[in-house]
């Protein structure tokens, strides 16, 4: 019973990463006297260790104090690969990231030349960081597309063709020595603004991720849902158009062909230049220039159909925004919120918050460390120290 007991506070702190006493009372079923026990004899272990944080107390006093896990019982790595990145975090177990390194990648990059950057990342990352690889208790890892939970293979509809069929959690796990974790980017986004961001105090919202592809993570009651096949919340893939252009995905019409920010830039390109990007067309809407405000505002209304569409189906607490377009902030955010109102029952619609991530570029990154630090049966505490590597 005790260690039972010690393993449901353990479990609490890593989801957790800063906590109080009572709040583990409360979240485990225990009693404060059995969690204070507890807590001491991991702090005797130097596995837990205590913080103030700045602000009064409830009542005006001292600040309150809230536990941790200490470094010594391991840190998470975090590795994300995007259309032209490949980027590597090591967070503590209290949710401090310590080191985060990244590097640029051709497009035409084959996956294993990406695992073999990955794999000097993380290195230098663990350097950076301070600490060694046998301090690791896990990896998660953030791939450009759908994850067949049956297969682990990686779906048809990723945006890094050469990715397609492959079943990366494999092949990092073997070039690591480490037990890996794999999702999509919009369930990492989800899961990171989950644990770190915007949906930090909601228990059920959709994250949707717009980019050069669109996808969206559903959080429920506090977890990650991701379907029967593990591909729910592929809104991109949602047909606005039967007529409309056909996809990569070889449907017609689908969200993406029309509201990526690639497909916006192709709209814009024959008058502002080849090379233009998408941080350009959003610096020239926020500068007041029509034309980019009209196809942002485009592809916003498009996206806010789609949405409401969502919310009719789940009723979510919030909408959450985030990829490359969110930076365009309410240039995107308004026209949304407008479409949404106005294709949602006003039951689901009339009470949905529709807000931007906050935490920006690094969103997958630390969604794919947050699959290590959330992920309470995949890697667990035997002994003081001691951490079990589960395949996943």
């Amino acid at each position: 019973m005790r260690d039972r007991n010690r393993r449901l506070l353990v479990d609490e702190l890593r989801r957790a990463g800063l906590i109080s006493r009572a709040e583990l009372a409360r979240r485990t079923g225990l009693s404060r006297s059995t969690v204070s026990t507890l807590v001491a004899d991991l702090q005797a272990q130097g596995l837990v260790a205590e913080r103030e944080v700045d602000g009064a107390g409830p009542q005006g006093g001292r600040p309150p104090v809230l536990l941790s896990l200490e470094r010594a019982a391991g840190v998470a790595l975090g590795i994300d690969f995007g259309k032209r990145h490949v980027r590597v975090i090591v967070s503590d177990l209290a949710h401090t990231v310590l080191a985060d390194v990244e590097r640029p990648m051709e497009t035409e990059q084959s996956a294993p030349e990406g695992f073999e950057v990955a794999v000097a990342l993380v290195h230098q990352a663990l350097a950076d960081a301070g600490v060694e690889q046998t301090d690791v208790i896990g990896a998660g890892m953030g791939v450009p597309g759908p994850i067949d939970i049956s297969t682990g293979e990686v779906g048809s509809s990723a945006i890094l063709p050469g990715w397609i069929g492959l079943r990366p959690r494999e092949d990092m796990s073997a070039r690591l020595g480490l037990a890996v974790r794999v999702e999509n980017d919009a369930n990492l986004g989800a899961l990171a603004e989950l644990t770190w961001g915007a949906g930090r105090d909601t228990q059920d919202f959709v994250y949707v991720k717009v980019a050069s592809g669109i996808g969206s993570g559903l959080v429920l009651g506090g977890q990650l849902y991701t379907g029967a096949g593990g591909i729910a919340g592929e809104i991109g893939h949602s047909m606005v158009d039967e007529r409309g252009a056909v996809c990569r995905c070889g449907n017609r019409g689908c969200l993406e062909t029309i509201a990526s920010t690639r497909q916006i830039r192709e709209l814009l390109r024959p008058a502002r230049g080849a090379d233009l990007t998408i941080e350009e067309v959003i610096a020239h809407a926020r500068e007041g220039d029509r034309a980019s405000r009209r196809v942002i505002g485009d592809a916003a209304r498009a996206i806010g159909v789609v949405v409401a569409q969502v919310c009719n189906v789940l009723n979510p607490a919030k909408v959450i925004v985030g990829g490359d377009l969110s930076a365009a902030g309410d240039v995107l955010l308004d026209p949304l919120r407008d479409e949404v109102s106005r294709h949602a029952v006003p039951a689901a619609g009339g009470h949905v918050e529709i807000v931007p991530g906050v935490l920006g570029r690094r969103a997958e990154v630390l969604g794919a460390a947050a699959l290590v630090l959330r992920d309470v049966d995949g890697f667990t505490f035997n002994a003081p120290g001691e951490v079990t590597h589960q395949a996943g």
